[in-house]
């Protein structure tokens, strides 16, 4: 298959979560894939059940960044990195 990203992506097996409504809100346990500057891959058990955008982060909680759905599949979201608002 041919790469069609912009940037190569670094594969990573890194556990995150998905924040739903802030720091005070839902957290969702998932697994990052693979990640660059601009987006990442992330591996959960309910993809579709996702809203479109949400905070991820990678330090339980310490910072949050802003994500994109991009594309849904099985067990996986593709998101892009979102400037912060402000």
């Amino acid at each position: 298959m041919e790469e069609r990203r912009a940037i190569v992506r670094t594969r990573v097996r890194r556990e995150a979560e998905i924040m739903l409504g802030g720091r005070a809100g839902e957290r969702v346990q998932c697994m990052l894939r693979d990640l660059t500057s601009a987006g990442a891959c992330i591996a959960l058990s309910s993809p579709h059940e996702m809203p479109d955008t949400f905070e991820l982060t990678l330090d339980h909680g310490r910072s949050l960044r802003p994500c994109r759905v991009r594309w849904r599949a099985q067990d996986r979201l593709g998101v892009s990195f979102e400037m912060p608002a402000g």
